[in-house]
């Protein structure tokens, strides 16, 4: 069973996404919040699965909401249901730990899916967001001149085979198991425990995560 929380500032979006999740036999709203302190607050004390979180709620926002109950190292996972569909709260969102992000025109089998893919570590994102989310964040990462020397390895790779690498590199272009499994000639279980075994020794909550670190450290290029 999936313990969802849901926060939301409007009383009438809260019902509705209540209703859809306990139609399901195994999902269940363990609570509802008003607002982002509010949100982290329950996060805390019922240690739900997932958060659907809204971004714009008086007081402290889904953003930092977000942050707080990642940074706080609990098993709860973050997914993003805003109105808004603008990179700026995709990228925001993301990088403050969340794994995932819809907006709330999603079809309601989308909002199902995601909650379900988050809760077992995977991560989801619009589709229409996934290749400008990729295309925002390489814009915000600062270039290296040419000439410099590149960077030394970062710690959280130390740890890693030479095929965890290649894998976790082009985890961070996007690729899918799906698509990893055909272009390395690997089983895509193989894939699936290559992939569980980078998450855990780079510290990663989840794959959306992990793209963020291949772009931290170098392993993907910034064109």
């Amino acid at each position: 069973m999936t313990t969802v929380l849901i926060a939301d500032d409007q009383p009438l979006q809260r019902f509705g996404s209540r209703m859809l999740l306990e139609s399901q036999d195994d999902m269940t709203v363990v609570g509802e919040a008003a607002n982002g302190s509010e949100a982290v607050r329950m996060a805390a004390e019922l240690h739900p699965d997932v958060v659907l979180m809204d971004i714009r709620m008086p007081g402290l926002d889904g953003i930092e909401a977000t942050r707080r109950i990642t940074s706080a190292g609990d098993r709860t996972r973050i997914l993003i249901v805003t109105t808004f569909d603008l990179d700026e709260y995709a990228y925001t969102g993301l990088r403050a730990g969340a794994s995932g992000f819809l907006v709330k025109d999603a079809q309601p089998e989308e909002l199902l899916a995601g909650i379900r893919a988050v809760a077992t570590g995977d991560a989801v994102v619009a589709p229409s967001l996934t290749r400008r989310l990729l295309d925002a964040y390489v814009h915000h990462l600062p270039t290296a001149p040419s000439s410099e020397a590149p960077p030394p390895d970062d710690p959280r790779l130390a740890s890693l085979t030479d095929r965890e690498r290649e894998i976790l590199t082009v985890i961070g272009k996007g690729w899918t198991n799906t698509e990893i499994a055909s272009r390395l000639h690997l089983a895509e279980s193989t894939v699936k425990t290559h992939v569980g075994r980078i998450l855990a020794k780079t510290g990663s909550r989840d794959r959306i995560q992990a793209v963020i670190l291949a772009y931290d450290t170098k392993l993907v290029k910034t064109s």
